[in-house]
């Protein structure tokens, strides 16, 4: 497919970026509770602050873009990442590790709006394409990095900083070779100006609606990240096993693509049809996965939950094209994103609090209780809208 050459770098660099996140953030839940002896709760936290610095560095990131270019922003947010990367490979015992991990995720929260805004201005006539590739990149990413972080942690953990810092070099090496002359030419920061400025309630109120399901199906999601991680340790499942679940998430999402497009063009005009089913099967996962006690069930777990992810991560942000009025696209993208580092920032917290307070079993049942409170609101988001 053809795609000038500053698209193609922009996927090179999304894919490094990716990479080197997928070596540590499978594993910090489990650094942070076996190797530095902090309970799940503590752990959560930390993930939640680092969530937290994550979305204020997008929102920092967008509004930058837009004031000096693509170009500086995105090196900002890369130089940013590398301090603390810097950091933590000379510096990773508590509560310093703690402290990088919110510093990195301030910066590399600076670089995805500078990414993704520097791809549609360099070629506004790509469209979907653009960001279809993109979105590919990270999952790649996501593939390589994950299985790659087990096998190094199983050598020794901290070779996974120097690996994560030796790949944010890579790109750094490529947004400053290769972005220059990337100026701005989003509107970020004036549609985050212009969010308050609501005149049609109703679809608004129907977002809103749709964007709870979401971030509770966030909450439930991101427990693989932590509460499960630790869990599978506890059980005797090796680092290099867990991460190989993630690559085999990154390696379904890439393969499954022309096996689930059949099924969802099927569907077309049944949204929330689709968004139900796909909540069925999260449900479906979580209920397989709290019987795991071995690495084979938690392949299952994991296989299901792809499936289910497949369904309903691509919906949601479709119905914000839905919903949204003339001029407020954007608007209501970004208070999906938001939605969704959201339920990223409230779900170690709360998944570590549920099993330092009961047990993992209590977690998968919370988890499920979550997920059937989110089908109320698939139900009633768009109740006003059709009457």
């Amino acid at each position: 497919m053809f795609m000038p050459r500053i698209i193609w770098l922009l996927i090179i660099g999304m894919a490094v970026n990716v990479t080197g996140a997928s070596f540590i953030w499978p594993l910090n839940t489990i650094y942070i509770h076996d190797e530095l002896g902090k309970s799940l709760s503590t752990a959560g936290f930390v993930l939640m602050l680092n969530s937290g610095a994550s979305v204020v560095g997008n929102l920092i990131g967008g509004s930058l873009f837009d004031r000096i270019g693509g170009y500086l922003s995105t090196l900002t947010g890369i130089i940013i990442a590398l301090l603390s990367l810097v950091g933590i490979v000379f510096l990773h015992g508590w509560p310093w590790y703690a402290v990088w991990l919110v510093v990195l995720g301030f910066g590399s929260g600076m670089i995805f709006p500078s990414i993704y805004a520097m791809a549609g201005a360099a070629w506004p006539e790509g469209g979907r394409k653009t960001f279809n590739a993109i979105y590919l990149a990270q999952n790649i990413g996501v593939a390589v990095g994950a299985s790659a972080g087990g096998f190094v942690a199983d050598l020794k953990f901290e070779y996974i900083f120097l690996a994560n810092l030796a790949l944010y070099v890579v790109f750094l090496l490529i947004a400053a070779l290769g972005y220059r002359g990337v100026h701005g030419g989003s509107t970020a920061g004036s549609q985050l100006k212009s969010v308050g400025d609501v005149r049609d309630k109703t679809r608004f109120n129907a977002l809103l609606l749709i964007c709870v399901m979401y971030c509770l199906c966030w909450i439930g999601y991101v427990q693989w990240q932590t509460t499960i991680s630790s869990y599978t340790q506890d059980i005797g499942i090796s680092l290099k096993q867990y991460s190989f679940l993630w690559a085999l998430n990154g390696i379904l999402i890439i393969v499954g693509q022309p096996f689930i497009n059949p099924v969802v063009k099927r569907m077309a005009g049944r949204i929330k049809q689709q968004i139900a089913v796909g909540i069925v099967i999260f449900i479906v996962s979580y209920i397989v996965s709290s019987f795991a006690e071995s690495f084979s069930l938690f392949i299952i777990g994991m296989a299901i939950l792809t499936l289910g992810e497949m369904f309903v991560w691509p919906a949601v942000p479709t119905i914000a094209n839905q919903l949204a009025p003339e001029g407020r696209l954007g608007v209501y993208q970004g208070i999906v994103n938001s939605t969704a580092t959201l339920g990223r920032a409230i779900g170690p917290l709360f998944g570590g609090i549920i099993v330092d307070a009961f047990n993992m079993q209590t977690m998968f049942y919370v988890i499920i209780g979550l997920l059937l409170i989110g089908f109320f609101f698939l139900a009633v988001y768009d109740k006003k809208l059709t009457d």
